[in-house]
């Protein structure tokens, strides 16, 4: 019954995480910001307006005019829709083949968990952000091949924690005891193992969308990501980064967005953390 409980905890066990739920109101401000952009952006993102180029904040344009003269906060609102676009689909790959990986090296355990986990480690040798531009020169530029790239990145952290948290449970007397009855192989891991083992992945998906928005916006900080004239926030970074000292709104109400966003998430992970550790008092 203790095994139960510890996975049906109540909500109000999440509202007493005032982390977590502060990172829940921003992510649900700024998911919806992204569903009802159309109708929340005062002007079309890419309507440009040249002999007003750099304008500063005023009341028509709150957050002013970018360098061709495009209003900045309606480009900010859609580029919410991009990087929520980005992080969650790389993120989504990522633990689903991570998870795959993990649970079968875990489970089975002997030389295909050393070869899996061996990948894994040549994987982690490699810098993040360079092994993410090293896989964009591969594919090519564009925002679809940095999600490819951000989710194989990605990857060996989920497969490893995976495997973790499989290890922990198949030792588990209902596992143990689901086995003796004869229970295969597949039911064990995909009907008990893999259910109680995702508990830490959530936390870790949750933190690294945060973590893939952030990366991704570097990308196309360089030019590997999302393309002109595409409202995205690190795109918008990088193509306003020469007049950062004459006009710095152009910079900052992007930069703002990404650190936003970036704070819900892992304010929201700490939060599903928390409730998920029993250790900590609630």
């Amino acid at each position: 019954m203790s095994e139960l409980s510890n996975h049906k905890r109540p909500p109000s066990r999440f509202l007493r995480s005032k982390r977590g739920v502060a990172g829940l109101v921003i992510i649900i401000c700024i998911s919806l910001t992204a569903l009802f952009a159309p109708w929340l952006a005062p002007h079309d993102p890419l309507e440009q307006h040249l002999l007003e180029r750099r304008h500063p904040p005023s009341i028509q344009h709150p957050m002013g005019l970018d360098e061709l003269g495009r209003d900045n906060l309606s480009r900010v609102i859609y580029g919410a829709r991009l990087s929520l676009w980005v992080g969650v689909t790389c993120i989504f790959l990522a633990v689903t083949a991570g998870s795959l990986l993990g649970a079968v090296a875990g489970y089975r355990g002997g030389w295909l968990d050393s070869l899996i986990m061996g990948l894994m480690d040549v994987m982690l040798a490699f810098p993040t952000l360079l092994l993410a531009i090293a896989v964009v020169v591969v594919l090519g530029r564009g925002l679809t091949n940095v999600v490819y790239a951000l989710a194989f990145t990605a990857l060996p952290t989920c497969a490893r924690l995976m495997r973790i948290s499989v290890l922990a449970t198949k030792e588990k007397e209902y596992i143990l005891a689901a086995r003796a009855i004869g229970a295969s192989a597949g039911r064990l891991l995909w009907r008990h193992i893999l259910p109680d083992s995702l508990t830490p992945m959530l936390v870790q998906a949750t933190v690294g969308i945060g973590t893939a928005i952030l990366e991704a916006a570097g990308l196309s900080f360089l030019g590997l990501g999302a393309q002109p004239p595409t409202p995205e926030w690190g795109a918008m970074l990088g193509q306003g980064r020469g007049a950062v000292f004459a006009a710095p709104h152009i910079v900052l109400f992007p930069g703002l967005a990404i650190m936003l966003t970036v704070l819900g998430f892992n304010l929201l992970g700490d939060g599903l953390r928390d409730i998920s550790d029993p250790r900590l008092g609630f």
